[in-house]
């Protein structure tokens, strides 16, 4: 009896280990199912297109008209994993953590926490009606009575490295950690941001279109226990 118990408990423990350390991708290399797209320009402009695409098995951002490419979804205690080139000009774009109102800030970003992707300032924080501490946080964000999570305050909270980046062209891997009010960022395997007492800890996904091409081929998602 006892051993049977035991086994049982061993096979439990494996079984959740087995699943916190299994991704999949949120992306299909085929189409755009699992996700919708926010750009407000699509709203009255029926010439406007929509800005995120499928090519040659990747998923891209053509940048213009500016909006958001969102999972429909919500996502909890997970790391994501994005990998990402700027294929011509230097830009910008980012992922968007823990989205939830759309529209939220300046009629165009969902309140969220971004996680940067702005060539050569990667793994900032911007802070969209979310917000989050960092240590070092005047030296990283400004003076204190500027912070703020709306239109007009100071909402970066600069990385702690901007020398991670690989030469433009070239693939980037982001790692995004959450688990509960924390938040880590990982630019190719480099540690570059990492904030706690987030003031949430689920939401949506999204990418931007931010006036850059961008082209990603891996979005993948690893649950955490």
């Amino acid at each position: 009896m006892k051993k049977n118990l035991l086994l049982t408990i061993v096979a439990a423990i494996l079984y959740s280990t087995t699943w916190s350390q299994t991704s999949y991708s949120l992306f299909n290399g085929k189409d755009l199912s699992g996700w919708h797209v926010d750009v407000p320009a699509m709203d009255t402009n029926s010439s406007a297109k929509n800005p995120f695409i499928v090519r040659d098995g990747m998923l891209v951002s053509l940048g213009n008209p500016k909006g958001h490419l969102i999972t429909d979804s919500v996502y909890q205690n997970y790391r994501l994993r994005v990998e990402y080139r700027f294929p011509g000009n230097p830009g910008n774009c980012g992922v968007l953590i823990h989205a939830s109102t759309p529209r939220a800030l300046y009629k165009m970003f969902p309140k969220s926490i971004e996680a940067q992707m702005m060539h050569e300032n990667a793994g900032d924080f911007w802070c969209i009606q979310e917000d989050i501490t960092v240590p070092d946080m005047e030296t990283r964000r400004g003076p204190k009575n500027e912070w703020g999570v709306s239109e007009g305050k100071q909402r970066r909270i600069k990385n702690l490295t901007d020398s991670s980046e690989k030469p433009l062209g070239e693939w980037n891997t982001m790692i995004i950690e959450c688990k509960g009010n924390t938040i880590k960022v990982w630019v190719n395997n480099d540690l570059v941001n990492e904030g706690y007492n987030c003031t949430a800890s689920k939401g949506q996904i999204a990418l931007q279109a931010e006036g850059s091409e961008v082209e990603f081929r891996t979005v993948a998602l690893t649950p955490l226990k």
